[in-house]
């Protein structure tokens, strides 16, 4: 593979390249098999490390595609490994120096391949779909096909009064058919907020037609 090193080195140290993860991992070198300490960077799939963490230059990179994390319990009891598969079958051992430090980085450097991306995106657009299958169509001001009847107009007994009324909202059902623990934040907060839109305007509604009854005459003459 082709690299530009100047620009690579830039973008290692760019503070305006967001850092998916970043910390110290002990590395076994590719010829004397013995294990050092460096300093690791992760952007995107790209993982770089450098002697230093204060180094302006990194010492080498390594693109994660096609490759798998695994573990790799005979070379240490934080040990895991970056294995690329086909031609070269590159291995790169590594070690953290905690449980917690090593499922952070494994977890990290498995989904920053582009074909991991590929497959969240295509399990996104699936739920999407399935959601879209469940959740009957909205029209354009944000309501479903039927609309809110007005309760009926009439006239009250001035001595058989109703026991006032609270002007507190009536409690919101927030219940749609969606798969919840399928879908994203922002499509719940879209469908929710919709349905919550829909009764607070049934209510308002409601109180507007209580307060009209409320301020007619109650005795003709």
């Amino acid at each position: 593979m082709k690299v530009n090193e100047k620009n690579l080195a830039m973008f290692a140290t760019s503070a305006s390249a967001p850092v998916d993860k970043e910390g110290w991992l002990v590395k076994r070198g590719e010829i004397n098999k013995a294990f050092q300490k460096r300093w690791f960077v992760l952007k995107g799939n790209l993982l770089f490390y450098f002697e230093k963490k204060s180094d302006k230059e990194p010492t080498g990179f390594i693109v994660l595609e096609g490759c798998t994390v695994e573990l790799a319990e005979d070379e240490g009891q934080f040990g895991f490994k970056i294995v690329f598969h086909g031609q070269g079958n590159r291995t790169y051992v590594l070690e953290a120096d905690s449980q917690d430090s090593m499922e952070q980085w494994m977890k990290a450097l498995a989904s920053a391949s582009y074909d991991y991306i590929k497959c969240m995106v295509a399990e996104l657009e699936r739920q999407l779909q399935e959601m879209e299958m469940n959740v009957p169509s909205l029209n354009d001001d944000g309501a479903g096909g039927s609309h809110p009847v007005a309760p009926p107009r009439t006239r009250h007994n001035p001595f058989n009064r109703p026991a006032p009324t609270s002007h507190r909202p009536a409690p919101v059902r927030v219940d749609p058919e969606v798969p919840r623990s399928k879908t994203s934040f922002r499509d719940l907060h879209n469908i929710y907020s919709r349905k919550i839109l829909l009764e607070f305007n049934e209510w308002k509604h409601q109180q507007k037609k209580l307060k009209e009854n409320a301020e007619e005459p109650l005795i003709e003459l």
